[in-house]
């Protein structure tokens, strides 16, 4: 199978309010980044009562383009994808002024001290896997994560298969799907066949599987369980829609799986690190993207050492700073 095709999103116009699908419209936030692509689409589901998803950053004007967009509207519920803070800051202005529940997997968890600890200190940012992102036809330069909102706490925390909207024509339900974040989840409208995936899957390049809370374990599951469902439509919340779900999804896990593949063969050469994976794996990749291309490579051996196929040398827990050896 050929390598992922990516999308590109062209003529955004910040706060516009654009008619995507029969009950579907989206309002982009005027963030682009290296991160965030064009910006944050919030998307907003139904007419007359409606549901929001992914409100967006505390961003000023994208807060008056959803005041604007929801003038005359009753909100029924908020949902947030997970708790990056180019997704979820809003909700907390939005429950505050309609009374709608905000609803989530739950909060993002605190990392462990010990593992933060043990990350040099220019390593603490979390990155993309830097490689994917460079001919994915992103901005130029280092792709990093946004930083997480740690005071996101959801009215109603939900778990995979909840329904948490249903009736007046809309039904939408949790698909927990961790790999990006622990706690995130997509949200699947039964009414077009439409799942909105978040960060999970993204139409124009590769997700971010950064330790210690994101799990690549976990993300190639989640993949797995998205591949498997028949949706019509992916809405991610940055970047164009995908038609070809299934099988963009499956090109995203052959693409992981050949990277991973790759990661086994440089093991077997001998003890190694993630930084002397990195300069053979990424070495036409330019070298400013080498750090974020690290956390990609240390996602993939966490769980080859949780599957017994890596170990590493001096036993304990797959950190960034460790040494591996095949198994």
């Amino acid at each position: 199978m050929a390598g992922p095709e990516f999308l590109a999103l062209d003529e955004v116009e910040y706060g516009r309010v654009d008619q995507v699908s029969p009950q579907i419209r989206r309002v982009i936030a005027e963030n682009p980044s290296k991160f965030t692509y064009r910006g944050t689409g919030t998307y907003l589901v139904g007419r007359g009562d409606v549901v929001v998803i992914d409100p967006g950053p505390r961003l000023e004007s994208h807060r008056r383009a959803l005041e604007q967009a929801l003038d005359g509207e009753r909100v029924r519920a908020i949902l947030v994808t997970h708790c990056h803070a180019d997704h979820s800051p809003l909700s907390t202005w939005l429950r505050d002024v309609s009374g709608a529940p905000t609803i989530a997997f739950g909060p993002h968890p605190r990392p462990d001290p010990a593992v933060v600890a043990d990350v040099p200190a220019d390593e603490l940012e979390p990155a993309s896997d830097a490689g994917d992102r460079a001919d994915a036809g992103a901005p130029a330069g280092v792709v990093i994560e946004e930083s997480t909102d740690h005071d996101f706490r959801p009215t109603d925390a939900v778990v995979d298969g909840d329904v948490v909207v249903s009736g007046r024509g809309l039904t939408i339900t949790a698909v927990h799907t961790p790999g990006h974040t622990s706690n995130h989840t997509c949200w699947a409208f039964a009414e077009e066949e439409t799942l909105f995936t978040g960060d999970h899957v993204m139409g124009w390049s590769t997700t971010v599987v950064s330790p210690p809370d994101g799990d690549m374990a976990a993300y190639f599951a989640s993949l797995r369980g998205v591949a498997d469902r028949d949706d019509r439509v992916l809405w991610p919340t940055h970047g164009p829609c995908r038609t070809d779900g299934r099988r963009y999804v499956e090109s995203l896990l052959v693409h992981r799986e050949e990277r991973e593949a790759a990661i086994v063969r440089a093991l077997a050469a001998g003890p190694t690190t993630v930084p002397a994976i990195v300069e053979v794996l990424y070495a036409d990749v330019r070298r400013e993207l080498h750090k974020p291309a690290r956390r990609s490579v240390w996602a993939h051996l966490v769980k080859l050492v949780a599957e017994g196929r890596a170990a590493v040398e001096a036993g304990g827990p797959a950190r960034l700073t460790s040494v591996y050896t095949a198994v």
